[in-house]
């Protein structure tokens, strides 16, 4: 029997860290760069400033970290189905353990097969770089920067090199195929393959040289 693989890629909802993703010890202090931001997530850079998906801050995004929920502003914001990001600034007192922590952006680009750690709030998820060519062809070249699916990590999640940790991209959609036969009525049910990440070089370019973190 012949099968065809429909894809569809979407924004994500948050989540819960589950299965064999779950890790106890390695990657724990990128947890604190880890921010909730409403129904998705965000990454702390330093300084005050917060890079997440633009899909998920909205116009008055209020910003949880280290246990403390704050209102911040909007420095810039891009389409969602453009380069999907928004930087923000976090406008009130910053608990003292964060105010000298300083993220930085991965320089290299990432390799197939590299191990990576994705971060939020409540853990720390292991995935790795996915290669290209096992993504479905029709997918458009700018998706294609992708890690392999896990259930940790919802939009706006930092996705870090495990090791040297710092950040490689943010995630903003996932990528699902549907497997059904050319010839049948029998559906197969739709299967998560990857995620995709906007890549720390994208993120450089979009943050505004007078932004410093």
């Amino acid at each position: 029997m012949h099968f065809t693989a429909p894809l569809c890629i979407g924004l994500i909802a948050a989540s819960v860290m589950g299965g064999p993703a779950r890790t106890q010890n390695a990657g724990d202090p990128l947890r604190l760069y880890a921010v909730r931001i409403g129904g998705g997530h965000g990454v702390y850079l330093g300084s005050g400033i917060v890079i997440t998906a633009a899909h998920v801050a909205g116009n008055e995004p209020r910003v949880e970290l280290a246990g403390h929920d704050v209102p911040a502003k909007v420095l810039k914001q891009s389409d969602p189905s453009d380069v999907d990001l928004t930087l923000l600034s976090i406008d009130g007192h910053l608990p003292a353990r964060l105010g000298l922590r300083h993220l930085l952006l991965c320089q290299n680009p990432p390799v197939t097969g590299e191990p990576v750690l994705v971060a939020i709030p409540e853990g720390v998820a292991r995935s790795y770089v996915m290669a290209p060519s096992l993504l479905p062809p029709a997918l458009a070249a700018k998706f294609r920067t992708v890690i392999r699916y896990i259930d940790a990590g919802d939009s706006g999640s930092g996705v870090f090199d495990a090791k040297e940790k710092c950040l490689l991209g943010i995630i903003s959609r996932k990528i699902t195929i549907q497997i059904k036969p050319v010839e049948g009525h029998e559906v197969a049910a739709p299967r998560d393959i990857a995620k995709y990440f906007v890549p720390a070089s994208e993120i450089a370019k979009f943050i505004p040289p007078e932004v410093h973190f």
